[in-house]
């Protein structure tokens, strides 16, 4: 048991360091450091049998809270996996592509990877608007809808069907205020964004008022996934705390 630990604490400290060296974006990956310090104090508890000697008192409660977490654990990426491959509905009024960070030379992986997907949707679609929603980073040097609306329309999609809301911050965020921008709840709408991302989008957007708010689901990179699937858990559960999903 206890090298299964150290195992596990090396895991976590080699992808810390490989999503820290691939530059995620963000400084999430830390979470895998202080996983791995988890797993080193678990196998020194293992090793000097320290967890026998707690009171059963504090067993029993450190394993309830344990099991909860793992089942609420289970339960929101259950959900997170019912959206993954969402492909939305024909003929959307619009279309809501979620922003993510713009770097100096463009759309960052991510981005880019929704960008596209709203690229083949509006191509098939031809009479679908789209919304580009994110506003301007510390780290970056433009907003994200002016990044995204240059980039549809290098790629063809013609200006006017592209509208640019540029002051959002969150995800929250960017479902309101495209709404306003489009006049309302009323319309028939698909949120744009990667495929660990896309649940929390629907349900964000259904608790904003568009009831039948459908996924479209982007490709993302296969090795930050368990990054972004963990990320994304944390991300499930403040907005539920927050009363934003249901």
């Amino acid at each position: 048991m206890v090298w299964l630990c150290a195992l596990a604490a090396l895991l976590c400290f080699l992808y810390c360091f490989i999503v820290f060296s691939i530059r995620s974006g963000s400084r999430f990956y830390l979470i895998w450091g202080l996983g791995g310090l988890f797993f080193l104090g678990l196998a020194w508890m293992i090793k000097i049998d320290l967890w026998s000697q707690l009171p059963q008192a504090v067993r029993r409660a450190a394993g309830v809270v344990l099991l909860i977490g793992i089942l609420n654990f289970v339960v929101v990426e259950s959900c997170i996996f019912t959206h993954y491959r969402d492909q939305g509905r024909p003929d959307l009024d619009y279309i809501i592509v979620l922003g993510a960070q713009m770097k100096p030379g463009g759309p960052s992986a991510v981005l880019k990877f929704r960008l596209d997907a709203a690229y083949d949707y509006l191509t098939a679609n031809e009479d679908t608007l789209c919304v580009v929603s994110g506003g301007q980073g510390a780290n970056e040097p433009c907003t994200e809808a002016e990044g995204m609306y240059l980039y549809l329309v290098d790629r063809g999609i013609a200006p006017e069907r592209i509208i640019m809301e540029d002051k959002s911050t969150d995800t929250s965020e960017n479902i309101a205020f495209s709404a306003a921008l489009i006049g309302g709840t009323d319309k028939d709408v698909g949120i744009v964004t990667n495929n660990f991302h896309v649940f929390r989008g629907v349900m964000l957007a259904r608790h904003a008022g568009f009831e039948d708010a459908c996924g479209i689901s982007a490709r993302s990179n296969v090795y930050f996934q368990p990054n972004n699937l963990v990320r994304e858990f944390f991300g499930v559960m403040k907005d539920l705390v927050c009363g934003n999903l249901f």
